[in-house]
């Protein structure tokens, strides 16, 4: 005879949660020397990047001006300017410029110089390591040199295009203003497109050559086997500059500072060199503050952007 047994009950887990809890306790105490080490790194992070960015938002609520010993709360009226100033806007409009013609140069610039490298040429190290120099060139050695170059007295642009007899008179570079942001990102690209190389080399020499060996039996052209095995393959690696590039090209101050100083007529004023007048400049650390959060908003919407749409393309 069949006799009903009780349906199991389950265990009870607050025990095992207090007895996880003890454990990781004790570990802590058993390798408290571990923290020692990991001590000098946690102050300064906090110090110096957590504090500052807490200090950062309670500068935004306030007109903080330096030179001013009254420091009042004023609330949201920082972001209520920062929305209505026309040149915040003019500086976003820069930015954007800047960015549009100067990451798909460097990008396209850096995969053409590394497939042209890929290939088994004759001191392919050397000339890899040429392309390289003005990634490891400081900006503002860069900066000058090229400043020097786009002088309309004695650089070497304006001297080769009037002896070619392509213009007719020395062309004002940087003090125009139709050319003084493509002479920004012409530096910019310049500065930049190792770097693109170097990665650019990297993802093409993590693809399997019997994809390329498959293909060559198939019948399929050096432009096909470009097309349909090479720019696929590198989609996560041109994602990486893409994103990489876009933040960098967001932040640029130095080519700005040095070269133009935002001119002309702000043709230049970038939004970093609009954050640095409005601390450095007029003193207003707090509009500053929340210009750059302004800044990150922007940046991390656009890096989301990027994101998503490379997950629609999957």
């Amino acid at each position: 005879m069949a006799t009903a047994t009780a349906p199991a009950t389950s265990r009870p887990q607050q025990p095992r949660k207090r007895l996880d809890v003890r454990k990781t306790l004790f570990r802590m105490r058993r390798e408290w020397s571990a923290y020692l080490f990991l001590a000098p790194g946690v102050i300064v992070f906090s110090v110096f990047t957590v504090a500052a960015l807490v200090f950062a938002v309670y500068l935004t609520f306030h007109e903080w001006n330096i030179l001013q010993p009254q420091k009042p709360f004023i609330g949201l009226q920082n972001y209520r300017d920062m929305l209505h100033d026309e040149h915040y806007r003019r500086s976003i409009i820069n930015t954007l410029y800047f960015t549009g013609g100067s990451v798909p140069l460097t990008m396209l610039g850096g995969l053409v110089v590394a497939l042209l490298l890929n290939q088994p040429i004759r001191f392919r190290g050397l000339f890899r390591t040429m392309y390289y120099l003005p990634v490891v060139t400081p900006f503002v050695v860069a900066a000058i040199l090229w400043k020097w170059l786009y002088n309309s007295s004695y650089g070497l642009f304006d001297y080769y295009l009037l002896k070619a007899h392509l213009i007719d008179q020395p062309l004002l570079w940087l003090a125009d203003k139709d050319l003084a942001m493509p002479s920004v990102i012409l530096m910019s690209v310049w500065s930049g497109v190792g770097f693109s190389m170097v990665v650019y080399l990297a993802g093409l020499q993590s693809i399997p050559g019997e994809l390329y060996e498959a293909a060559k039996v198939d019948g399929a052209g050096a432009f096909n086997r470009l097309r349909y095995i090479t720019v696929p393959m590198l989609r996560p690696t041109t994602l990486f500059l893409l994103v990489v590039g876009i933040i960098g090209s967001f932040q640029i101050f130095t080519q700005v500072f040095i070269m133009t100083n935002g001119g002309p007529a702000e043709r230049t004023t970038t939004m970093v060199f609009f954050i640095y007048e409005a601390a450095f400049k007029f003193y207003d650390m707090g509009y500053a503050s929340t210009l750059a959060f302004g800044l990150f908003a922007l940046l991390f919407l656009v890096t989301l952007l990027q994101l998503r749409l490379y997950r629609k393309g999957e």
